[in-house]
């Protein structure tokens, strides 16, 4: 009998890490995919040897839609796959007119590229196995546009919209498709640094990885299609949706105003 995996892209940190030891702690073999010199390797070593599952591991730069075509290749000759998490994304609070316009370009690729083309790949492989789920990863900024992150929400709408419509295709298929909208995370002391600068509401909303990735792979395995962690971000969503535009844009912006310039 042939082994399944779990896809992880932007494995080796942050949420994405938080998702491999999820999965392993649920004995499901895991394909984790990252830039190199992120430590894959040993990170696979320590989830079979702590978990006994199958992991492998490959680097590479999704930016670049010929390594994603070469990966997904790859994954398909070699291995069945029956989940996929599109977690690899990047983002930060900057002055649009400050910014390397080869930060922007990478950001559009990772956030917005890299998963369309290779779930699109995948999408053979996963179709063929008896029950198979992808979870992309987009954010509650998808809710609002933001001052001083400017691409970052308008790319996690991008992932929001691409994933409820893929829902909606495969709906009477074996293929089920959920998108996750955590809030901000401590993932890291930079990104911890930058939470504990914004307003209380926005600390409220914190959220953990470890926590996000363990409700975040039931409610995938549940079929649900929306994914908000926590009662706060829930509680945010129905703000952003109630408050106008002209009211809750400046309030957020202000904020990001802040972690741009500190």
């Amino acid at each position: 009998m042939k082994m399944h995996y779990s896809i992880i892209t932007g494995a080796a940190n942050g949420l994405g890490r938080a998702f491999v030891f999820e999965l392993a702690k649920r004995g499901m073999n895991t394909i984790l995919i990252d830039l190199p010199g992120t430590g894959l390797e040993r990170l696979c070593e320590n989830i079979e040897k702590d978990y006994g599952i199958h992991s492998v591991y490959y680097n590479t730069d999704l930016t670049i839609k010929d390594n994603i075509i070469e990966l997904a290749n790859k994954i398909n000759r070699e291995y069945e796959v029956f989940m996929l998490i599109n977690n690899a994304g990047m983002g930060g609070a900057m002055h649009f007119d400050e910014v390397d316009t080869d930060y922007i370009y990478r950001m559009i690729q990772l956030n917005v590229m890299a998963a369309p083309v290779l779930t699109h790949e995948l999408i053979p492989n996963l179709k063929r196995q008896d029950k198979s789920y992808i979870l992309n990863i987009s954010s509650m900024a998808a809710f609002s546009p933001i001052g001083y992150k400017t691409v970052y929400p308008a790319s996690k709408v991008f992932i929001n919209y691409f994933s409820r419509s893929l829902r909606q295709e495969f709906r009477r298929t074996n293929l089920s498709v959920s998108v996750l909208c955590p809030g901000p995370m401590k993932t890291n002391a930079d990104v911890t640094k930058r939470i504990e600068s914004h307003t209380a509401l926005a600390k409220f909303c914190v959220v953990y990885p470890k926590k996000v990735a363990k409700k975040a792979i039931r409610r995938l395995l549940k079929k649900h299609p929306v994914i908000i962690i926590s009662f706060a971000n829930v509680l945010n969503w129905f703000l952003m949706k109630i408050v106008p535009g002209f009211i809750m844009l400046p309030l957020v912006s202000r904020t990001m105003k802040k972690e741009a310039e500190g």
